[in-house]
């Protein structure tokens, strides 16, 4: 009875679904006139009760009529879209059993995804062979050029000979295969580097494990994963399950990939190390900060590439690194693109953090995700390079931040950085648009550069601070340090404004009476000293200022400056240069002064002719923001000076507190203007030095003993250096596996005050950690302190 029963409710089902295919367009859009054309006579509540097995009579039943006869809810199917099933179209094939298939028959010829398994853990192999391991983060962090594993579980066991099976990777808003945004991952008897490709390389009953290669051009970013299985009964998909997400990053361990780099120590330092040293102040002062760049902080990576799609660039280019690190650099800063950090040089930092008093990029970059994108409140060159490595290193491209002393800013693309006076010698402040900055804090990242001639790759600087702009959009480089040393300024990515900032001569130019200007003097060794990195594997500073320019004054150093000069705007500026026998040189003692003490210089003069000579030496003394900036002259003075053949004359020189104490700002800068004529033979002189007030560190001690999930203590301790109330003070804390930012408001400080405070935390990570703290009030800016604690 109910074999026949089945029979006889095929042919019905069989006829009435013909004639539903054949009803017109009004009844196709009417639910119940596609209801009507299923008789009373084989309404499925009638007769589904004489017939054993349901699941045939139901599938057909559900072809005609969805509504009376709705798809059961089968959770092992849901994961599963089934596409491509052949629908019988013969009516005399209902004879033959075989032409009507079942749900459960169907389950069991398709062949679909039950679940995967990309063995992700970050303690597991694959994370540990990728050197993703430190990330943390549970999703799939990989990277590319190298192979990984995953465990598909099927419906039924793999049967190579009828089963085909491929992988589908998709990234960004419009996937494309011709683009690389959409991957097809063909299933391969065995695996060649550079491609692609799947192989089986274990099965387990309805388990198979599959080894996936990636080329090491992938495009860098987050793949959206499926499955798709196809046999001569249909094709099944795998619905994407955002939790296995594949993460890829680039890889400098891969020898294939551009960003390659051969020293696993180097590695080490400039891809995996999260903490770093970031120094300021001026050449004879040099200042030193620890930064916590935390690349491989839960979330981090998913800020990271939120950056990226914020750009708005098609991800197709997200594989090329010279390509992204051009879009991060344009992208750290916010002009034009609404980017991470918000410069601010004013000294006015209402609605926003002081630049100063940032130890870290972490929570920088986690407040320009969660704030959809908003600029973070303020940031000024040390903030955006801090970031920017960060950002490089998270990705695997290998980075490190870069300090320049001296550092030149060329406006208008001569080459040389120009001074200009009137006919008495004085600064025209209109026309002095070039800078001197004490320092400049910018990038290098190492990558091959096969857009370039051959012996440019290696290191390249890349400035995010928003200067100059670069094809329409303020970014910088990368310019290839091997391009910069040699002069070589004709050379992609903004190679002349790199060079300028290390390497250019400063020239001065005099007011004539006609209004014209005659070049008088040139100095040719006043830009781009002591450029600094953190060393690898240790907390020393890195003298890396050959790498940037031959040493000073040799003929390959001139030749280079020559070079590039010829393809700036002011190239005939060169000529012989004159005879010199007066020369002039500023100098300080020791350390230097401390704030809220005066400043001692010494000027001396040198006489090298075997005639008197008399000077008139104009003085001037400028409180500088730390860009080279003029913010207020403090004071000046004109002293006349008297030379026997052959002297040395020493001049004392200082500033008291007194005359500069109301007009610092945050970097605590000053310079001093030297510039004079001999008067028998009209010789110039001009020197310019810069020096800081050197501010106290934070003294931080940890209490009691340090044990992961564990509560502990640090006292913070600090002496107000100045004899004055210092305002508003505010503490800020951080530490990688020790605590999240934290600010605390502390109030006022007395004169010359010493204060502590206690502040109690739970670890959470083992090993040597590092706690940073910075201090912040009007009165006084980059005030910080570090220390390293080992939790156990």
């Amino acid at each position: 009875m109910a074999h026949a029963g089945r029979r006889v409710l095929s042919v019905l089902a069989h006829k009435y679904l013909k004639e539903a295919r054949t009803c017109s367009s009004e009844q196709k859009n009417n639910s119940s006139s596609l209801h009507c054309l299923v008789p009373s006579a084989i309404q499925p509540r009638c007769l589904l009760k004489h017939i054993q097995s349901e699941t045939e009579a139901q599938w057909w039943l559900r072809k005609v009529c969805p509504c009376c006869c709705p798809k059961p809810k089968d959770d092992d199917i849901t994961d599963t879209v089934v596409t491509g099933i052949d629908e019988p179209d013969k009516e005399d094939g209902v004879d033959d059993e075989k032409s009507v298939t079942g749900d459960s028959e169907l389950d069991e010829l398709l062949l679909k995804v039950r679940a995967i398994d990309l063995m992700k853990s970050k303690t597991g192999v694959i994370r540990t062979e990728h050197h993703t391991n430190l990330y943390q983060s549970e999703n799939f962090i990989i990277r590319r050029g190298q192979t990984f594993q995953m465990w598909i579980t099927l419906s039924r066991p793999f049967d190579s000979s009828t089963d085909k099976l491929h992988l589908e990777l998709k990234t960004g808003p419009l996937p494309t295969v011709s683009k690389g945004t959409h991957v097809i991952i063909p299933l391969v008897e065995g695996l060649e580097d550079g491609r692609w490709e799947a192989a089986i390389v274990e099965q387990d009953d309805e388990r198979i494990k599959l080894s996936v290669n990636s080329p090491p051009t992938a495009v860098i970013g987050r793949y959206q994963l499926t499955v798709e299985t196809t046999n001569s009964h249909g094709q099944t998909v795998s619905t994407h399950n955002p939790a296995n997400d594949i993460y890829m990053l680039f890889n400098p361990w891969c020898e294939d990939d551009p960003v390659f780099m051969d020293s696993e120590q180097e590695r080490q330092e400039y891809v995996l190390n999260q903490n770093g040293l970031i120094y300021y102040g001026t050449e004879n002062q040099i200042g030193m900060r620890t930064w916590n760049y935390g690349q491989l902080d839960d979330g981090i990576l998913a800020a990271c590439l939120y950056v990226l799609e914020k750009s708005g660039t098609p991800p197709s280019g997200w594989g090329d690194p010279v390509n992204v690190v051009r879009i991060i650099s344009a992208m750290i800063n916010s002009p034009d693109d609404g980017g991470v950090v918000e410069g601010n040089w004013s000294g006015n930092y209402n609605g926003g953090n002081s630049p100063t008093m940032w130890s870290g990029s972490v929570e920088i970059l986690k407040q320009y995700q969660t704030s959809s994108g908003t600029p973070v409140k303020f940031g000024q060159c040390w903030v955006f390079a801090g970031v920017f490595t960060t950002v490089l290193r998270c990705l695997g491209i290998p980075s490190r931040t870069v300090t320049n002393y001296s550092s030149a800013h060329d406006t208008d693309v001569s080459l040389t950085t120009d001074v200009y006076l009137d006919e008495n010698l004085d600064p025209l402040a209109h026309l002095n648009a070039d800078s001197i900055w004490n320092f400049h804090v910018w990038n290098d990242c190492w990558m091959a550069r096969p857009d370039l001639p051959l012996g440019n790759g290696g290191w390249q600087a890349v400035d995010s601070t928003p200067q100059e702009t670069s094809q329409g959009t303020f970014r910088c480089g990368p310019a290839s340090l091997t391009a910069v040393r040699n002069g070589q300024v004709y050379l992609k990515h903004d190679c002349p404004f790199v060079f300028a900032e290390v390497n250019s001569d400063k020239i001065y130019w005099q007011r004539n009476i006609d209004g014209t200007f005659t070049q008088i003097h040139s100095e040719k060794k006043t830009v781009g000293h002591k450029i600094s990195t953190k060393a690898v594997g240790s907390d020393e500073r890195s003298d890396i200022t050959h790498l940037y320019k031959h040493p000073e004054g040799t003929e390959a150093e001139r030749i280079a400056v020559e070079t590039a000069c010829r393809y700036g705007s002011k190239a005939l500026a060169y000529s012989s240069p004159t005879a010199e026998d007066v020369s002039v040189e500023v100098t300080m003692d020791g350390e230097g002064p401390k704030m809220g003490g005066d400043a001692e210089l010494t000027i001396t003069l040198r006489n090298s002719s075997s005639e008197q000579r008399r000077i008139i030496l104009h003085g001037q003394v400028a409180v500088m923001y730390y860009t080279g900036v003029h913010k207020a002259t403090i004071r000046k003075d004109v002293t006349e000076v008297y030379m026997l053949p052959n002297e040395v004359n020493v001049l004392e020189w200082s500033l008291e507190y007194k005359d500069y104490k109301d007009q610092l700002i945050d970097q605590a800068a000053l310079m001093l203007t030297l510039s004079g004529r001999v008067k028998e033979t009209q010789q110039v002189l001009a020197t310019q030095f810069t020096f800081r007030l050197r501010t106290p560190n934070l003294i931080i001690k940890p209490v009691g003993k340090a044990v992961v999930g564990e509560k502990m203590a640090v006292t913070i301790s600090f002496t107000n250096p100045l004899p004055q109330v210092l305002r508003a003070v505010k503490f800020h804390l951080e530490g990688q596996g020790l605590l999240t930012a934290r600010k605390v408001i502390y109030g006022d400080i007395g004169s010359h005050a010493s204060v502590s405070l206690t502040e109690h935390f739970v670890p959470t990570l083992p090993g040597p950690r590092k706690l940073l703290a910075s201090l912040d009030c009007r009165q006084l800016t980059q005030v910080h302190g570090v220390t390293e604690i080992t939790m156990e």
